[in-house]
């Protein structure tokens, strides 16, 4: 595989992983360094690691994992959107702000955003192509979207408040759905 084509996959790859970030940016909810590098971080870890998981699995687990990977997906995206939504709603602010860079949320997240990467090793897998290359350069390109996608989404979120938080949970739930969708029409 060429550069561009491994770089182009890359791209695709971390779309989920940067919407999440600007979703999380935009809500306030993963400011600072720590937060930033530890959900850059995973989110390019879990990427890298997922391909590396579909080669190593072969086409034995896939049979296995690929009726309902996409549930799993829409169902962690979902469940953390929703629990957005509820905080962003909510006008005394008793709910606690979601911190997506912590705990199992952070695990959540991270396997949502990169099942998808999990399919492409496979494929990388059966078409006989080497791993550890596409899968740097997917974990390193996703782990700058993710940290691109809250830098930007920080700005918007001191901009514009709580009506962002809300808007950051309905982008991860329509991501679930995007997976779903994308799925059934496969």
């Amino acid at each position: 595989m060429t550069f561009i084509e491994v770089l182009l996959i890359a791209l695709s790859m971390a779309m989920d992983a940067f919407a999440v970030c600007l979703g999380a940016g935009t809500a306030g909810q993963a400011n600072g360094p720590r937060p930033t590098f530890r959900l850059a971080f995973h989110f390019g870890l879990f990427q890298f690691l997922m391909p590396l998981v579909g080669w190593i699995a072969g086409v034995t687990v896939e049979r296995y994992i690929a009726a309902y990977d996409h549930w799993i997906a829409f169902g962690l995206l979902t469940f953390v959107g929703t629990r957005m939504i509820r905080s962003g709603l909510d006008p005394n602010g008793e709910h606690d702000s979601l911190d997506p860079s912590r705990g199992w949320t952070l695990v959540m997240l991270s396997i949502a955003v990169s099942i998808d990467a999990l399919a492409i090793g496979l494929s990388l897998g059966l078409i006989g192509v080497s791993i550890w290359y596409p899968a740097i350069v997917i974990g390193l390109v996703t782990g700058l979207m993710s940290w691109l996608g809250l830098r930007l989404g920080g700005g918007l979120g001191r901009k514009f408040g709580k009506r962002m938080e809300i808007l950051g949970g309905l982008v991860l739930i329509g991501i679930g759905i995007r997976i779903v969708v994308a799925h059934l029409l496969t």
